[in-house]
């Protein structure tokens, strides 16, 4: 970094600070001065360096130092190495023996308005001067030669301090030093240049007491590129015309300065440099001296065998060896690609002396040559620490420079900086190492959220940590990032567990989830299990841990094993299973004997018996089954269970007499035959009914040899009989209709039936078993309620006194019966309508069912007695109180039945919310 920074803007106020800061350090190594600081860039300041001659300040800027004599190194941290040739510009020099130079630095912050200063002097004394002396610096090459002037005292003597000064500043056109009259450059054409010219041209010609001093930056249009023992090297040529007291002599002032020769392994540097440098020396030489040094300053043999440096000659170089890593240079890091590399940077310094065989011409060739390896990939190494124990991920990432940051982790969920890692759990650690490196470290439990989890059988998790690193190289801020992913594998999966029980009519069945939660679907019998099926079949419930069931024995989801007399053995399969990996995860079976008369007897010589679909006959369609007698069909069946209703002297049925009873016995079965639709797969038709695929015997056994005695007498008739008055009971039954139009009514099996709010519920209540045309049905109250128990409470008024409750916002309305022809009696029905709603309290939902219930009178038509049996009668002033903080208030205490009054209730229904309900 061959460059003296400078600032052109407005400046503020300087601040001269006279204390020398305790960074700053200035030497002298032979024919330079060397100023070393430490902190100025590193604080984030600009520097500007000004050369102190005498009363005046010069800001160098980069082409007035490489054309004076100055040269700064820099690394990226603010470390500064200023180097100034003794024989540099505005250097007080002494009869080429003391020298005086002085530098002004000055810092600009970017933070405050106020510039801090800093002067510095440094005397060095510099005798060992060889006839020649070349300087190969960063920026510029520098020649300076000895020339014999007699009277060279007596001028010195005769000039004054200013006039000293002058000679060793670039000489304006009154300046000019009249020693020297002009410079001839040999390019690729001769080029002649006066002095004035030359500077003008950016070289330095000057002239001391005792020597010429010819100074060139590099790649001027005057200096060449050539090969010198396949070293490559730039040159210029140049002769200076020097006017002395005996004439005119023609100087030579040729330089020559490496610009390679340097290889790089891993471990070591090599840089050669030409042991005859011939544009510079020609004829016989000899090496009289050879010395190695970093820095500008050199070293003597212990401190190179500390530093393990090495300088040896060959037939044609002279070599220096360097070990990469040495503590005199530094390391550095860069993300090239988005890749981590670094590179290894060094100063080494060569010093030789030539001398000529036979002569006293000595050539001094001082070399300081800067050094950057190549970048060397340096990918992380991951360092994985993992604790299956803990379940926790450990992973170390390093090293890196210490120029490096973690400034940001990329999970699978986002990007986190540093300090939102340790804000959400995870532990991020910075380590540092005695060696000026440093690793981060990451620690992440299993179970954040972070982690991907997956697995590979039913009872193993595969933990994924998948994250990118993204660090920061200081002080640029170049990003560049290093991806991550670690498993981990544990057999931790608790599965989910099934228990259950029985009761007289159903099967209870509980599901524990296990580790894994509810990822898993519900196999019932041959049925998936569906959030619709659950609730409204078998009264799901689910708390988060576990869920469970309530399945009727006859649920359409059961098996039927076998059955006897009073009883049928039931099974309910339950299977849990994973749909994504089609896993098995839990299966569970029930087997229960549940109650149920599948043959009853009756005194009239009726039998009636219930078959039903067992495990065995799996194709069994129970319509299909018959009697003995094939004709006699079931007088009811679905597709569980075949109903028969036969007299014992019908249908192929049996008589065996015994000692002191009879026994009536038939058989249910399935037959075949070529007329019906029981065929094999291959269409071979089954005929023999000797062996159905279904039998289940019936059987009636009646008590005999009994002895009854009867008497009877006779009485003359006094008059025509008459009927003795007896007693008896009407049945009424409510139903709720599918619709409006009555045609088909809800079945028992069919509740709890599933309504929208406001959805219509259509009722019917009818007298059964009476042809009495002189009765007629009466609805005198009906009520709905939150629970099964009519008498329940909350409760809310539908039907008031044979009236519609006017209070209700959705009103009840009531059916004519008029013109259904299905009807016979039409006084012995009724038929009302309601919307549905739900009982709330306090705005909020109490329960999602509701039951119906209604007191019904049987009204004598001819009668004149007053009541309920005269109709609706609607008091003035309107409906029915209640309490209107709550919905469904008890009226008053339901009364008892009477003996002209029913009770009939109808539920429950289940009540679904819609987005547009009310």
């Amino acid at each position: 970094m061959a460059a003296v920074i400078v600032l052109s803007q407005a400046r503020p106020n300087i601040k001269l600070d006279p204390r020398s800061s305790s960074a700053l350090r200035s030497d002298c190594a032979g024919n330079l001065m060397r100023l070393s600081w430490g902190e100025a860039l590193a604080m984030g300041n600009e520097l500007e360096v000004e050369a102190i001659n005498g009363s005046r300040h010069v800001v160098l800027t980069p082409t007035l130092a490489a054309q004076c004599g100055y040269s700064m190194e820099s690394d990226p941290w603010g470390n500064i190495r200023i180097y100034t040739s003794l024989m540099a510009c505005y250097v007080d020099n002494k009869e080429d023996t003391t020298f005086d130079v002085g530098l002004r630095l000055k810092l600009y912050s970017r933070t405050s308005p106020d510039v801090v200063s800093h002067d510095v002097r440094q005397t060095c004394s510099y005798s060992r001067w060889a006839s020649r002396e070349i300087l190969c610096d960063r920026n510029y090459m520098e020649v300076s030669r000895y020339v014999a002037t007699p009277h060279a005292k007596g001028v010195a003597k005769a000039q004054s301090k200013d006039d000293d000064s002058k000679i060793n500043a670039i000489p304006d056109t009154q300046s000019a030093d009249p020693g020297i009259w002009k410079v001839t450059f040999d390019a690729a054409e001769p080029v002649s240049m006066v002095q004035k010219e030359a500077e003008q041209a950016g070289y330095s010609v000057t002239s001391t007491s005792k020597r010429l001093v010819m100074r060139s930056p590099y790649n001027t249009a005057e200096t060449r590129q050539e090969n010198v023992a396949g070293i490559p090297m730039e040159v210029i040529k140049v002769i200076l015309y020097h006017k002395t007291p005996h004439g005119l002599s023609l100087v030579n002032m040729d330089a020559a300065c490496p610009t390679g020769g340097v290889l790089f392994t891993e471990d070591v540097i090599s840089w050669h440099i030409p042991r005859r440098v011939t544009p510079l020396i020609d004829g016989s030489f000899r090496i009289a001296e050879m010395h190695m040094g970093i820095n500008g300053q050199r070293l003597d043999r212990s401190q190179m065998a500390k530093r393990g440096y090495t300088l040896a000659t060959t037939d044609f170089h002279i070599v220096l060896e360097m070990p990469v890593g040495s503590p005199d240079g530094y390391y550095k890091s860069h993300a090239p690609d988005y890749q981590y590399h670094i590179t290894y940077t060094l100063e080494p310094m060569l010093e030789v002396l030539w001398r000529k065989e036979n002569a006293h011409d000595d050539t001094r060739y001082k070399v300081l040559f800067p050094i950057t390896t190549p970048l060397m990939p340096r990918p992380p190494h991951i360092k994985d620490d993992t604790t299956i124990e803990d379940r926790l991920f450990r992973v170390q990432v390093g090293t890196f420079l210490h120029d490096v940051e973690l400034r940001n982790i990329t999970f699978s969920t986002g990007v986190l900086t540093v300090e939102e890692c340790n804000a959400k759990g995870f532990t991020v650690q910075e380590h540092n190492f005695p060696n000026g490196s440093k690793s981060f470290s990451l620690q992440v439990p299993f179970e954040s959220d972070v982690v991907l989890k997956h697995n590979p059988d039913p009872l193993v998790t595969i933990y994924t940590l998948s994250l990118i690193f993204g660090f920061m190289v200081l002080p640029e801020e170049t990003p560049f990032a290093h991806p991550v992913e670690l498993q981990a594998s544990l057999q931790d999966v608790v599965l989910p567990t099934i228990s259950g029980t029985c009761d007289q009519n159903q099967f209870y069945i509980s599901v524990e989830y296990g580790s894994q939660g509810s990822n898993f679907q519900t196999m019932v019998g041959s049925r998936q299990l569906t959030p619709e099926v659950s609730r409204k079949e078998y009264n799901f419930q689910e708390n988060g841990t576990n869920f469970s069931l309530v399945v009727p024995y006859n649920a359409p989801d059961t098996v039927f094993e076998f059955m006897t007399t009073h009883s049928v053995r039931a099974r309910l399969d339950i299977l849990l299973f994973d749909p994504k990996n089609n896993w098995l995860l839990a299966d569970f079976y029930l087997s229960c004997h549940f109650p149920l008369t599948t043959t009853k007897c009756y005194p009239n010589g009726t039998m009636t018996a219930l078959a039903v679909k067992v495990e065995s006959v799996p194709n069994l369609i129970p319509s299909w089954l018959t009697l003995k007698d094939k004709s006699c069909k079931p007088t009811f069946s679905n597709d569980r269970s075949a109903y028969f209703s036969f007299s014992v002297n019908s249908c192929g049925t049996t008589r065996t007499f015994f000692d002191h009873y009879m026994m009536y016995e038939n058989e249910i079965g399935l037959y075949h035959n070529n007329e019906g639709p029981f065929y094999h797969d291959k269409g071979v038709a089954r005929t023999s009914p000797i062996d159905p695929d279904y039998r289940q015997t019936i059987s009636c056994i009646y008590a005999i040899n009994e002895t009854k005695a009867v008497s009877f007498s006779y009485q003359q008739r006094l008059g025509e009989p008459s009927a003795e008055i007896g007693s008896g009971r009407l049945m009424v039954e409510m139903r709720l209709a599918e619709d409006s139009s009555y045609k088909l009514f809800y079945q028992a099996e069919d509740y709890p039936v599933v309504r929208y709010l406001r959805q219509p519920l259509y009722f019917e209540v009818a007298l059964m078993e009476s042809t009495d045309p002189q009765l007629e049905l009466v609805l005198e109250n009906c009520w709905a309620t939150l629970h099964e128990e009519r008498t329940s409470l909350p409760s809310w008024d539908l039907i008031v006194d044979n009236c519609e409750n006017r209070e209700d916002k959705a009103l009840t309305v009531f059916h004519s019966v008029e013109g259904d022809v299905s009807i016979s009696l039409q006084s012995h029905i009724k038929r009302f309508s309601i919307k549905t709603f739900t009982f709330t309290k306090d705005e909020e939902v109490l329960k999602d069912e509701i039951y119906v219930h209604c007191d019904a009178v049987i009204c004598d038509k001819n009668s004149q007695s007053d009541g309920v049996c005269k109709g609706c009668v609607r008091p003035a002033g309107g409906g029915s109180s209640r309490q209107p903080e709550m919905k469904g208030v008890k009226r008053e205490q339901r009364s008892m039945e009477s003996s002209n009054q029913r009770q009939i209730s109808s539920g429950p229904i289940l009540l679904l919310n819609t987005e547009d309900s009310e």
